[in-house]
């Protein structure tokens, strides 16, 4: 039983952010509800890893028996995850205040891209553009050349997810106090800006150049935090940033004092990575491995999502699982008295329509009703 057993979750279908949010509740022992509609891709037959553990329910939002069915749902529900556009829920007659009028202890969490008000709540986004708003995508990348995407990690996963699930945790602890529900308007752009912390700091006292790229400790301009390829064509990752890690890699990668000795001479950063990437050439990435890894010169292999799962120190803290045959990441964070687990894979759509309700406290006349009148879809 995970830590969150015994809370209702009911997510409205999205993409990216908000599925990933409620994948973490139902790994967390939640039981998360995913209303669907009845054109929407098989979950299952997608491989959809972020519906793990959920139930499918299929509700047509557009007819008032639909919007009513939900009503009654979320009464029994403590977290309603909003996925759309700001708005979009009041027109379907399921917004804030009427789902609090219901349920007023309900967690109403909203995931946008731009927030619920501002001159760009309404316009379309995805991640690329929340990073860009926010100086993470000016950030990344090397010097001359255009910005790089991160893929989507910083704006839909660790600007997004991540903070609409911290949002929904802090929501239950006070209203576990009060009593009273609320609403979370948890935006991509500020968990972009947010995960931009520790580099406004770092301006501030004139130690990162926020004017270009590849000109900083860890943008790729320090031949000690950088990628090298290997003799194989494949890459390692060095971070040696302390003196005492330093001082390692020096050592065993048998470099001069007299070129490498004074570490931060930012003058001297572009040669020595031109010397670093000539040296890291002569062995293979396994080679270096088997010299470096598991040492304090903070050294690692750079490896792709599909090789990860197979590396010994993965293998070791089970940090992947297979569910239905479904390589996947294991739930995290980890918890010593009540584990996270994930329950089951993805369900088939709207598998668990009728049997959801049912638990709710639906009669099975109303259910016949629902199914009659068109209300799954």
């Amino acid at each position: 039983m995970g830590p969150l057993n015994g809370f209702t979750v009911i997510e409205l279908a999205g993409i990216g952010p908000a599925p990933m949010g409620g994948m973490i509740l139902a790994d967390m022992g939640a039981e998360v509800i995913r209303i669907e509609r009845a054109t929407a891709a098989d979950p299952r037959q997608m491989r959809d890893v972020s519906a793990r553990g959920k139930k499918s329910v299929v509700l047509n939002l557009k007819q008032p028996q639909g919007v009513e069915t939900l009503l009654r749902m979320i009464e029994n529900a403590d977290v309603l995850i909003d996925p759309y556009r700001p708005g979009v829920c009041e027109k379907l007659g399921i917004g804030p205040d009427i789902c609090l009028d219901r349920n007023p202890r309900l967690v109403f969490a909203r995931m946008t891209g731009w927030g619920q008000e501002g001159p760009l709540a309404q316009a379309a986004g995805h991640d690329i553009n929340y990073i860009s708003l926010t100086g993470a995508l000016y950030a990344t990348g090397r010097r001359g050349e255009k910005p790089v995407p991160p893929l989507n990690l910083v704006g839909d996963m660790g600007g997004g997810g991540m903070l609409l699930v911290n949002g929904v945790l802090a929501a239950l602890l006070e209203a576990a106090n009060s009593g009273k529900g609320q609403v979370v308007d948890a935006a991509m752009v500020d968990g972009a800006a947010q995960l931009m912390w520790m580099f406004h700091g770092f301006h501030a006292i004139g130690a990162w150049d926020a004017s270009q790229r590849e000109a900083n400790m860890l943008d790729g301009a320090a031949h000690f935090y950088d990628t090298y390829e290997c003799a194989d064509g494949e890459y390692i990752s060095i971070g040696s940033i302390e003196p005492q890690f330093y001082a390692l890699l020096m050592e065993l990668a048998e470099l001069p004092e007299a070129e490498f000795g004074n570490q931060h001479d930012q003058s001297r950063w572009p040669e020595l990575t031109e010397k670093l990437a000539t040296i890291f050439k002569r062995k293979t990435q396994a080679q270096w491995c088997e010299l470096m890894e598991g040492t304090d010169v903070c050294f690692a292999p750079v490896l792709s999502f599909v090789d990860a799962p197979a590396h010994p120190a993965n293998v070791a803290r089970n940090t992947y699982i297979d569910v239905d045959g479904l390589t996947q990441p294991a739930p995290a964070p980890r918890f010593s008295r009540t584990p996270s687990q994930v329950a089951h894979g993805a369900h088939t759509l709207g598998e668990d329509t009728e049997a959801t309700l049912a638990a709710m406290g639906f009669a099975e006349s109303e259910i016949r009703q629902l199914r009659e009148s068109g209300s799954f879809g």
